[in-house]
């Protein structure tokens, strides 16, 4: 119960996040990624540093500026961009393929090794999305979709990494979160002023839409996000991302009027098996290698006397193993 309270509550993060697509294009000034990556980011990680209280120590800043730099500094623009070049739907599915990159970069680095049943159901769920996105309205744009698949590599490293360095003695998720946001935001800071000048004019839209991404999208996603990372395997959160393109390809087709073909209802089908799938795949097998281990050390072991004792007491034994 308590594996799957922790999955319940890091999936409410990729659902936030599944309404950036929307959000962007129906409520923020179009062309400054920059800008909104830097919105959503900055306010929030110095509200939570001062709330908090704490900075990071020692080697933890240059860990924070490395993460931060790829779970926001590159992520937030490329996703925008992505957002502003593609329908909602479709730049949201392009993350569909974060769980091969997340795999790979597991065994890479963390040495987790490879189920093929956790291969099976992260490819699964990248052809899933690669149905919902092959749709007859898909618009697919090149710059687009690579800006998307920058996105998605970048914060599958940046979850790698947060799996690998854990998070300091004492620091609570918040302001893990917060160190984050703040070092991202502090990375996009100059880039937003050297590549897009001046700001957008802020209208009361843009104006909630920038504050929704900011806490529902910024800190408390994220908080929820890091610290499902920490206690499950680096695996079952790469699934669980498969949520925001099916969130975002739903609200553009509720909100946003876009078309759903029956092809795109496969997908996310497809999608949401892998999820369910890759997750039990995920799930710590000892019992089974428990199990496994018993069986083959009664097989191995060599065969005694015959014993005096009742037949009806030897399986009352082996069972209390």
């Amino acid at each position: 119960m308590n594996r799957l309270r922790i999955l319940l509550l890091t999936a409410l993060a990729p659902m936030a996040w599944g309404t950036t697509y929307l959000v962007t294009t129906e409520m923020l000034p179009p062309g400054h990624p920059l800008f909104a990556g830097l919105l959503r980011s900055l306010p929030a990680g110095v509200v939570a540093i001062l709330l908090s209280r704490r900075l990071p120590r020692g080697a933890w800043w240059g860990k924070a500026v490395v993460l931060g730099a790829l779970n926001i500094g590159a992520f937030f623009p490329l996703l925008f961009l992505a957002a502003e070049r593609l329908p909602g739907g479709v730049a949201a599915a392009v993350a569909g393929a974060q769980p091969l990159i997340v795999l790979a970069l597991g065994a890479l680095v963390l040495h987790e090794r490879i189920r093929p049943f956790s291969a099976a159901a992260a490819l699964g769920g990248t052809m899933g999305v690669a149905l919902i996105v092959l749709g007859p309205s898909a618009g697919l744009d090149a710059w687009g979709v690579l800006a998307a698949l920058g996105g998605v590599t970048a914060t599958g490293a940046g979850m790698v990494l947060t799996k690998r360095w854990g998070r300091p003695k004492g620091v609570g998720p918040i302001t893990y979160a917060g160190w984050q946001l703040g070092a991202g935001g502090l990375v996009l800071l100059p880039l937003t002023l050297l590549i897009e000048g001046t700001p957008p004019a802020i209208d009361a839209t843009a104006a909630l839409g920038y504050t929704w991404l900011a806490t529902v999208g910024g800190i408390f996603a994220y908080t929820l996000w890091f610290g499902g990372i920490q206690k499950l395997p680096v695996i079952a959160p790469g699934l669980l991302a498969l949520l925001s393109p099916v969130v975002a390809t739903l609200l553009g087709v509720v909100v946003a009027g876009e078309s759903f073909t029956g092809m795109q209802g496969v997908g996310i089908a497809v999608v949401l098996a892998a999820l369910v799938g890759g997750q039990f795949a995920a799930m710590p097998g000892r019992a089974v290698s428990s199990c496994r281990t018993a069986s083959e050390s009664r097989r191995d072991r060599p065969r005694s006397a015959p014993s005096h004792r009742r037949p009806d007491r030897i399986p009352n034994r082996s069972a209390a193993r």
